[in-house]
């Protein structure tokens, strides 16, 4: 039987436990999970690339092991398609949160199928208590003091707290 490889891309900045939610499940749906971390330096990412990539590693070496999956961490800043065919996926792993998550992810399927038909994409709902979740209200949370304990690995916490200091009084 051949090998199953997914593709789980994403900006990542930061890993949120809804994104190792999302990794977990993912892993036990293939035999390699590869992580694509999107450069996006338009975006103005606060963490660098090289630091986006550590919190990923750090935060799923225990889901490899807990799930015997091979998962790595692979930048990219092309097309998702053409990641996906370097990485030789043949599906493409999508979180969604809510409907309006839906709407853009209908989108990008329906251009990534006219692109490569091959590429399947599959959709994992977060779990109930991860749904609110988004990297950019973590961020903001942090940066105005407010504990993202809830939110994110104590490793990211850490992070997180470097970038923008403790709680002021």
């Amino acid at each position: 039987m051949p090998m199953r490889t997914a593709l789980y891309p994403g900006t990542f900045d930061p890993v949120t436990l809804g994104h190792i939610d999302i990794i977990l499940r993912a892993a036990r749906l293939c035999d390699k999970l590869v992580i694509g971390v999107a450069i996006n330096s338009g975006k103005g990412p606060l963490f660098d690339l090289d630091e986006r990539v550590a919190m990923i590693e750090r935060a799923c070496a225990p889901l490899a092991e807990e799930t015997g999956t091979e998962i790595c961490v692979h930048p990219f800043e092309n097309l998702l398609i053409d990641c996906a065919r370097d990485v030789g996926a043949q599906l493409i792993v999508r979180g969604l949160r809510a409907v309006a998550d839906f709407e853009y992810e209908f989108q990008m399927v329906g251009m990534n199928r006219a692109l490569d038909s091959s590429v399947e994409t599959v959709f994992l709902m977060a779990e109930a208590r991860h749904q609110a979740i988004a990297s950019k209200l973590v961020k903001e949370i942090a940066r105005l003091g407010g504990d993202v304990t809830k939110f994110v690995t104590p490793d990211v916490r850490a992070a997180l707290l470097e970038k923008y200091g403790p709680a002021q009084p």
